[in-house]
């Protein structure tokens, strides 16, 4: 059985495998409180909405229903989050990274190639991974604030204003990065998985009979014996393993042992228990199917309780919002949609962002679900299917991956992929039958990022195309100055451009209006690479082209934000002699018109004029000194 290696640093390298105790110890408290805070909070409302679908309305809750609803939850987990997530795709890294745009980064490695199938996939991943980051932050605060109502009756009307303050203050200091707060989501969400257990044992034992949901055939029979209705109800279990692809985002911040054992050892055994618990209270008491999450507690305890619950639910929102800013500066990498604004948090930690039109976008659409939807109950039928497709793509992108670049037989691979991929694409079938009560929500918010994505894609092509066409191949500018070279001024001017072959506009410009040419002419390209990260000695290549001409290259990972500044300084150390005070960037800004015939209907072109005028600026991406910029415009037809 080949598996992935591991380059030495990564979270599953060296480094991390010489760890002292204590730190493996803080690596395993911290992925239990930003890995599992999704997973940990679905109790919270999960059991509840499944019982409540299979017992559909004015319906008993009788002890099949119970024991199948539980027996589909346990192993839910087993399969889904335990067999798939845990034991197998968590060894697929990309140095140490783990997430969709990853895989989808080891896939096309993999063929060899970029393959449309392989990138389309990896779009509509990364889409629905949106949807999951703007519906998360809504169902589980509304769930936590929704336990208002049993401490104080009177309290209903203010549960939505409530979960609407909760929400603006917690994306109002995400501009203050996670740093100073992120030391204390391991320690609470250890402190609520433990809750979560105490509270199961003391109702565990209400109805001794729910152990018999451990068997898998009353998952088995449940699904038979109820149709339609059992399909609904699958789609509410699903709800208890939402949050499980976030482990395998989240890799690279913990590494695979540390996500492993604070599963095996706390989050799963807890989130079983206090399930159990929850169907024992029903069985002895159906009436608490109104809350069968928060009547596990005394009245005594519930202010405390929820607090609690409030707090784990802001912890399980904080991971999927980072996780979407982490996301959009993967996608910004790789081409797939425009430049934005790129704040580090944090002076030790590359990974600790913040991107405040991605925070404002987020925001808006999680005020919308909470006014529109006002119920946790009401917004559940919206959450499964962004991430049943999140699933259903990584588990796609992983038959590849095991097969191509781990080298099975491609007959292994499937056996061990496709009983996975049959079950997620089942959890999709159950949540699509929800598409008029909600779930149409995360299928229009996915199309429209998917949209976004192809028209940036396409129109940068075509605008790359046009471009060439009127472009001079840069080695025959280079043969012609030799010949007859301009008047020679001192300094260094680099020329930013994505196409070295030919002659950046911006230095035509120069040397057709200014008639001048610089001592040193640098040619730069940056490039994304298909790793999280790239080492200084892959940083940067440079090539001297002539006496006047070189052209430099300079490497990034699709995990890091693009320094020119920085990886020049490396330039330097590598034998370029340049004086940062004296060289000029000379960068092209295009203004761009729709033409009465392009590659892209009328609608698209403006959509792809709006996204190019509301990237950010280049000097800023790329950390260029503005004092050093000069800016040459230029109008092109798309």
């Amino acid at each position: 059985m080949a598996e992935p290696s591991h380059a030495p640093g990564t979270p599953d390298g060296q480094s991390i495998g010489h760890a002292k105790p204590a730190s493996q110890i803080a690596l395993v408290v911290g992925s239990a409180g930003v890995v599992y805070g999704d997973i940990g909070t679905s109790p919270l409302y999960a059991f509840r909405e499944a019982v409540t679908a299979a017992v559909g309305h004015g319906g008993a809750i009788t002890k099949e229903i119970v024991l199948g609803v539980l027996s589909m939850i346990v192993w839910s987990l087993v399969v889904t989050v335990t067999i798939k997530y845990v034991i197998i795709l968590l060894r697929a890294d990309n140095n140490g990274e783990g997430g969709t745009l990853s895989l989808t980064a080891l896939a096309t490695r993999a063929l060899g190639r970029r393959s449309p199938f392989i990138l389309m996939l990896g779009m509509i991943g990364a889409a629905m991974f949106y949807g999951d980051s703007v519906i998360t932050p809504a169902i589980s605060v509304l769930s936590a604030v929704e336990g208002l109502k049993l401490v104080l009756p009177a309290s209903e009307h203010y549960v939505v204003p409530a979960t609407v303050v909760i929400l603006i203050g917690l994306f109002a200091v995400q501009s203050r990065g996670t740093a100073k707060v992120a030391a204390f989501f391991g320690p609470i969400m250890v402190l609520w998985f433990l809750v979560l257990a105490v509270a199961g044992f003391t109702h565990l034992f209400d109805n001794p009979v729910v152990f018999e949901a451990l068997n898998p055939l009353h998952a088995v029979f449940f699904m038979v014996n109820h149709g339609v209705i059992a399909l609904v109800t699958l789609g509410a279990v699903f709800l208890s393993v939402t949050g499980g692809e976030a482990l395998y985002a989240d890799l690279g911040h913990f590494g695979r042992k540390p996500i492993q054992t604070a599963w095996f050892a706390l989050v799963l055994p807890s989130l079983i228990v206090n399930y159990f618990a929850q169907g024992a209270l029903l069985l002895s008491d159906p009436a608490a199917l109104e809350n069968p999450f928060y009547l596990l507690f005394p009245a005594q305890l519930l202010p405390g309780v929820l607090v609690l619950a409030t707090c784990a639910t802001i912890i399980a929102s904080q991971a999927v919002i980072t996780g979407a800013y982490s996301l959009t500066r993967q996608a910004i990498q790789l081409g797939l949609i425009p430049r934005l604004a790129i704040r580090h948090t944090s002076a030790t930690h590359l990974g600790q962002i913040y991107i405040p039109r991605v925070n404002a976008a987020l925001l808006l659409g999680v005020l919308l679900l909470v006014v529109t939807f006002r119920t946790s109950s009401a917004l559940a039928s919206a959450y499964g299917i962004a991430v049943t497709t999140t699933m259903v793509v990584d588990g796609i992108l992983g038959f590849i991956v095991i097969w191509k670049l781990w080298k099975w037989n491609p007959w292994s691979a499937a056996a061990l992929m496709a009983p996975l991929v049959f079950i997620d694409t089942t959890f999709l079938a159950a949540n699509l039958m929800k598409v008029v009560q909600g779930a149409w929500v995360p299928l229009v918010f996915g199309a429209s990022i998917v949209i976004l994505i192809v028209t940036w894609r396409r129109g940068t092509t075509l605008l790359a195309g046009k471009t060439r066409r009127t472009e001079v191949p840069l080695a025959a500018l280079i043969k012609s100055l030799e010949k007859k070279a301009p008047h020679v001024v001192p300094g260094t001017a680099i020329f930013l451009t994505s196409d070295p072959e030919s002659a950046p506009t911006a230095l035509l410009h120069n040397l057709k209006h200014n008639k001048v040419l610089h001592e040193h002419n640098v040619v730069l390209t940056i490039k994304t690479a298909d790793t999280p990260r790239v080492s200084d000695e892959s940083r940067v290549t440079m090539t001297q082209l002539s006496p006047l001409f070189s052209l430099v290259e300079l490497r990034f990972g699709f995990m890091e934000t693009p320094n020119v500044p920085n990886a020049l300084a490396i330039a330097r150390k590598k034998g370029w002699q340049f004086d940062i005070m004296s060289t000029s960037f000379f960068l092209s800004r295009r203004s761009l018109k729709p033409a009465a015939h392009s590659g892209m209907p009328r609608w698209q072109d403006r959509l792809f004029i709006t996204l190019a005028r509301s990237a950010s600026d280049a000097t800023d991406f790329f950390h260029i000194p503005t004092g050093r910029v000069v800016e040459v415009g230029t109008q092109v037809t798309i």
